[in-house]
């Protein structure tokens, strides 16, 4: 079993148990989250669809830590100008693992509420107007 969940706007394919990293989310270390917007949910070969995601699928996850990514170094230059820009970046991410996934109608249904409603008019107040229908003409 297999979904592909939207997280932090990226989108990621995720299965239990399943380490990912994304970026920096804003709860602790150890809390648990939930992400609802599923937009793909395989079970089996069973696959179904979002438009855009899927009602009442979510995928549960723990974060583990945070935590920074590689330095990237950006460097500038145009040349015959001496113009040299020199500039680093260390993305942050979030180590989180995927502890379940949760599909449509598995979690708890809301309770409808029944509505009562008043009829007004009978079934022999709404009759349908009869057509007139033009009878063919028998010849004698």
């Amino acid at each position: 079993m297999y979904a592909i969940v939207e997280i932090a706007g990226q989108q990621f394919k995720v299965s239990k148990d399943q380490k990912v990293y994304v970026h920096r989310l804003a709860s602790e270390e150890g809390t648990k989250v939930s992400f609802d917007k599923v937009l793909l949910l395989d079970e089996n070969g069973t696959v179904t669809l979002g438009a855009p995601a899927v009602e009442g699928a979510s995928v549960e996850a723990k974060v583990l830590q945070h935590l920074k990514g590689d330095k990237v170094i950006v460097f500038k230059k145009k040349r015959r100008k001496g113009y040299k820009k020199k500039n680093g970046h260390r993305q942050s991410f979030t180590q989180i693992l995927i502890e379940g996934i949760v599909a449509a109608g598995a979690k708890k249904k809301a309770a409808k509420k029944e509505v009562e409603v008043e009829v007004t008019e009978t079934a022999e107040e709404v009759k349908p107007k009869a057509k007139a229908t033009k009878k063919p003409k028998t010849e004698e």
